[in-house]
């Protein structure tokens, strides 16, 4: 079955959250997922939130952005029950395909090591594991 895949906007908010939710993806509403954050996300031109849906249900998300020299692949999120099609895969080249459009040739993700199926999709679409990279982050607050 093929599914419909649009551009999101602020309107389509309360909708990922949801899809969030089902998918069990962690997010931090008092944050950068806060709706203000999101707002400011879904107006970025360089900026791809994508949703995947079935007919009217939003069943796929991924978010593309561009730091100028690379491409980066987030939250991405399949609904438990339309796992295992392949979805995850189209999604993810949606993503590559917006962020080559800026003339960005390098994709990267960060995916935390027990989510298994995030990290097989990722294998699927020729994404290599680079296992001597250590990720450090500074927060301004645990929101962020």
């Amino acid at each position: 079955m093929e599914y419909k895949i649009k551009h999101l906007k602020t309107s389509d908010y309360d909708q990922l959250i949801r899809l969030w939710k089902r998918a069990g993806l962690p997010y931090r509403p008092s944050g950068r997922d806060s709706v203000r954050a999101m707002a400011e996300e879904f107006s970025r031109a360089e900026t791809c939130i994508l949703g995947m849906y079935n007919d009217d249900r939003l069943i796929g998300s991924v978010i593309g952005t561009s730091d100028g020299r690379k491409g980066w692949i987030n939250r991405l999120a399949i609904d438990p029950e339309y796992r295992g099609q392949g979805l995850a895969g189209i999604l993810i080249t949606s993503a590559e395909n917006f962020l080559q459009g800026f003339g960005i040739q390098v994709m990267a993700t960060l995916i935390e090591e027990e989510n298994l199926p995030s990290i097989s999709s990722f294998k699927k679409a020729g994404y290599i594991y680079s296992p001597g990279i250590c990720y450090f982050s500074k927060r301004s607050s645990v929101d962020d």
